[in-house]
This record gives structure tokens, sequence and C-alpha cells, in this order.
């Protein structure tokens, strides 16, 4: 640590939660010299006690990772504190909610990830199922369980995919293209910087990597490849920590199969990552961190049993560093491939659930679909959360020079995309696109998911307009 700290800094609040493993403590701050607050979220109606908690102890930074089954109120309570900093922010935890967030990040990002269909509605789902090319994966999306390869199902054809469903009802219905694949790398970064990184092998015969499946790990030759894309990953999420589960497949190619900000670490990961925190919230006051490069390479030699227990394992940058046992020194490898990045503070909101919780949504619309086939129902009772009266039978009327206004307001939709999606999709085609399935105006030409996101980024402003 430095001698001279700042002479106010931020106050630290620990985010926990009632029945959630706790990532941090205030052992992984070593040296911070004030007070660090702990705030527990009770779950249940306990959203405004906690804020008021949060506001009279007058915290500036807020630090912990939220579970998938509290983060849509987590982002109400984020609004509601807008000068506390949530370290990682909401933003940055949206792949932690569920599979199908990792799809639309990896989609909005264009990171190579498996090819992947999401259903909301099952007939649709069973009409692709029974039309489309197997081996598929089929993954429960979203839960507080959702690991360890229990939850991941491979099926061969159409009655495996049917049965399955039906024994599951998973939803959404998520599935992927299936990749021949020889084994998977885990990757941990702390501020872009890759920090630990392993191989997780299928057992012979098998295709799950897990180790509670019967996988094997190990930390050697992590190819350069599979690093590059956790770091493009970890600088979309805007992360200051991170893992990113990557398939190698027999092609020799690398893709996304997991990305989140909460995973499993040993302690001394998150000394790191507390000792980066301590450096980045001190405005450099704290001395930086050290991580060498490969440096998994030889602290995996170690037994796991001693890792599990290893605390404030430090590195020197000086220039003699101790000799591995091939005759390398740390200082022989790049040091600048991967610098340590102090991560911005980043308010807007880049995916606000308005448009992206997705699951809740799309089950609004379903029950509200059904709804309206009651004929005692008053309309009033059908809003949407935006407030607007809207149902399969009450469409907004928008004219075809509504829809080109709208579209030519979308940075890189000029006036002839805008024309080719109406004349695609139709007047009340594009219109129940833009209100209950944004994802269908793909069908139209040159309408990927870059500008489907701001297609659907707009609409929301747009929409309160009429």
């Amino acid at each position: 640590m430095s001698k001279h700290l700042p002479e106010k800094l931020p106050k630290i609040g620990l985010l926990y939660l009632d029945h959630v493993l706790r990532f941090f403590d205030k052992s992984n701050f070593q040296h911070w010299p004030d007070k660090i607050e702990t705030l527990i979220y009770h779950w249940g109606k306990d959203k405004q006690r906690f804020i008021n908690e949060v506001r009279d102890k007058k915290i500036d930074v807020l630090i912990g990772n939220i579970p998938a089954t509290a983060y849509e109120t987590f982002r109400e309570i984020a609004r509601e504190l807008p000068k506390v900093q949530f370290i990682p922010s909401l933003d940055s935890q949206f792949s932690n909610k569920s599979k199908e967030n990792v799809t639309h990040f990896c989609q909005k990002y264009d990171l190579a990830a498996p090819k992947t269909h999401i259903f909301y509605n099952q007939q649709q789902a069973d009409a692709y199922l029974g039309s489309t090319h197997y081996p598929k994966i089929i993954k429960k999306s979203y839960g507080p369980s959702n690991y360890g390869g229990y939850y991941v199902h491979k099926v061969d054809d159409y009655r495996q995919a049917s049965s399955l469903l039906t024994e599951k009802r998973y939803y959404p219905v998520y599935v992927q293209d299936f990749i021949e694949m020889t084994a998977d790398i885990r990757v941990m970064l702390i501020g872009h910087k890759p920090v630990c990184a392993f191989w997780r092998r299928p057992p012979d015969g098998g295709w799950l990597t897990n180790t509670s499946q019967g996988g094997t790990m190990d930390y050697m030759d992590v190819p350069s490849g599979a690093l590059d894309l956790a770091v493009l990953s970890s600088k979309a999420a805007k992360a200051q920590y991170w893992a990113c589960d990557i398939a190698v497949g027999k092609d020799g190619g690398y893709s996304i199969l997991e990305c989140a900000t909460a995973f499993a670490a040993f302690p001394y990961i998150r000394d790191w990552i507390g000792q980066y925190l301590n450096w980045t919230l001190s405005n450099k006051r704290f001395s930086e961190p050290y991580f060498p490069p490969h440096n998994w390479e030889e602290l995996g030699k170690i037994d796991s049993s001693l890792l599990r227990t290893m605390r404030n394992i430090t590195f020197s940058p000086a220039p003699f560093m101790p000799v591995n046992d091939c005759g390398d020194t740390f200082l022989d490898m790049n040091l600048t491939d991967y610098p340590l990045v102090d991560i911005a503070s980043v308010r807007a909101e880049e995916w606000p659930s308005e448009i992206w919780n997705r699951q809740d949504n799309e089950r609004r619309l379903l029950v509200k679909a059904e709804v309206t086939v009651e004929p005692a129902v008053p309309q009033s009772s059908l809003s949407t959360e935006e407030g607007m009266n809207l149902t399969p039978r009450n469409l907004p009327e928008l004219t075809e020079h509504h829809l080109y206004h709208f579209f030519e307001g979308v940075k890189g939709i000029g006036k002839k995309l805008a024309e080719n999606i109406v004349n695609t999709l139709g007047i009340i085609g594009v219109t129940e696109a833009l209100v209950y399935d944004q994802q269908k105006l793909t069908q139209v030409k040159h309408v990927k998911d870059k500008k489907l996101s701001l297609i659907t980024e707009h609409w929301l402003e747009f929409s309160k307009t009429l």
C-alpha cells in the first residue's frame, strides 16, 4: 500500500443476501483503512428497507454478485440509488441471470458462440425441433441451480427433444447447435487481464467437461486464442472481474459457452480482486497489483487442497524473478499483451429490463393474449409496464409515415432499409413485431442483431410518444 492515501476514500459496503454463499469478505480488502460496512438483503418485501439502509450508511460503492432470482429486483434498487456505484455493475451482471442473456450479450458484441434459438412459445419451439438437424443441446436457461451440467442435455432426434421438454417443461426453450469439441477452457480475468486459466476435459466417451461429471482439469499451455476471446468478452461487459467458459472445437475454433461475474474462485483470486479494487477505488493511491502472465501454470502445480487455503499471494515485478522448472522467468513472457485496466464506472443502462427481461416480458404478453379471449375482462386491466394499452387486438395505429420516421431515427438505418422493412413485413406486421416480438425483424435482409438492439432501444423511447 502506498503511504499517501487520499483524505477521503469512498464508503464501501459489501452486499450479501440471505441463503447465498458469500464471494467476498472484509479480509479480501486488506489494508483498506476505513470501516467496510455489511449490507444484507433479506428477500421478500425487503427492497425499501435495504435502500434506506444503503442511504443511511452513506454507501458510495456496493460490492457483490447478485443471484439470478434477485437480479430484476436489484435493477429497481440500482435505479433508486443513482449515486451508488455497484461493483460489478448491473449491466456487467446481465449475463449472470441466464444463459439466454449470455446469448443476447454475445450476439450484440459479435462474440463467437454456438448458434442458438430461443423460444417463448411452445408451438414455435416444437415446429423448429421437428424440422431442424440434430444433434442439439437443450439447456435450462434460468434458475438458482443452473450449474454442473445437470441442466444441459444432448438430444439426437426430435423424439428425444420432445420427450425431454415434456418432462422438464423448460421456459424459455433454449436450443443450441452441438459443438464437437475436444475440451473447454475456464478463463478468469481481473481488469480485463487473464489471471487464471485451465482446461476442462471430458472423460473418455463423454462430452460434458464438468469435474462433477467425471471431467479432468489442468493448467498447462492454454492457447492465446482462448485468452483473447475471454478478454474481448470482459471488455464488452465492462467488468472489473469476469470468468468465461470457452469451447475448443475439434476444428480448432473457440466459442463462448458461459460468461459471468459470478464464478467459483480460490480465496487467493478473491484476494487479487480485492487488491485490484483497492487500487482503482483509491484513485491509484494503493499500489497497482501485479499478476504475471501464465502464473496459473506455476500455481497449478500446487495441490488443490492447499490452493483452497492459500491467501494473499503476491508477485513482484522486480527485474529478477524466480526461475520456473522449465528454466524460464516470468519476465521472458510478453507483459504487454494483457495490461491491467482500470474499469471506468458507467451510469447509463445498457440492458434495461423493459427491453431485455425477455423471460418475464414475454410471459406477461402470453398471459395477456390468453386474457383477451375473455370478454368480461376490461381493456384497462391489460396495460403493459410502459402504460400502453396493448393487446393482440389493440395495436397502436401506426401509418407508413410513422414507421419510416421511427426507423430513420435509428442509427445505421436509412430510408432504403426502412422501406425494405415495411415492404417485407407490411405495416401491421412491422407494428406487431415492434410491440410483441422484435426478433421477427431479423427476417428482413440486413437487419442483424446489432441493428435489432438499436431498434429495440429506440422503440422503448418512441413508444412513449404514442
